[in-house]
This record gives C-alpha cells, sequence and structure tokens, in this order.
C-alpha cells in the first residue's frame, strides 16, 4: 500500500452556513489514524469561508478526510503538503539556492 501519510495541509472551502469550524475539526480528528488537526481561518466571503487545514497521524486516509469533508459541505480546493514515511520530516526554514 505505500509509506503511511502523516500530515496533509490542505486549502478547503467552507459554506458560511453550515457546520461550525469547531464541528468540522472535531469530525475530521476523530477519523481513523489522525491524532490532530489545526484549522485556521484565512478568508471569509459573502458565501464561503476558506480554511487551512493541517492534519497530523500516523495513517492518514485521505479518501476517508475528503468523504467527510465531501458529508460536512467542505470543498478541498488544494493540496499544499503531504509528509509521508516512517516518521515527519519539517522543510528547511533557510534554503539556499
Amino acid at each position: 500500500m505505500g509509506a503511511p501519510i502523516r500530515r496533509l495541509v490542505l486549502d478547503i472551502l467552507k459554506p458560511l452556513r453550515g457546520p461550525s469550524i469547531i464541528d468540522v475539526a472535531r469530525e475530521i480528528a476523530g477519523l481513523d489514524g489522525i491524532e490532530g488537526v489545526n484549522l485556521t481561518v484565512k478568508e471569509i466571503d459573502v458565501e464561503t469561508i476558506t480554511l487551512s487545514m493541517t492534519i497530523e497521524g500516523d495513517r492518514i486516509d485521505f479518501n476517508a478526510v475528503k468523504e467527510k469533508l465531501d458529508m460536512l459541505g467542505c470543498v478541498i480546493h488544494s493540496i499544499d503538503q503531504v509528509v509521508a514515511g516512517a516518521r515527519i520530516v519539517e522543510e528547511p526554514e533557510n534554503v539556499e539556492e
């Protein structure tokens, strides 16, 4: 099956009406293999809220996350980071080109 996903950073759109961001975070955090969720509001407009969602765990199932977000009325706008393997590898801060 390949190496387990340990971190996902997603840019998601949530309807302004519907579940709160607290409920969204709790629902995602309740999925198997997920140890923590950070949900940050990036922008609010008339109909949607743009959120950055960071998910960490020992075996994140992307399809389960996507299905749960769909059920909550949220849409994944982009996948901004994926960390997979035996451990989490942090991105170096000061990389010179």
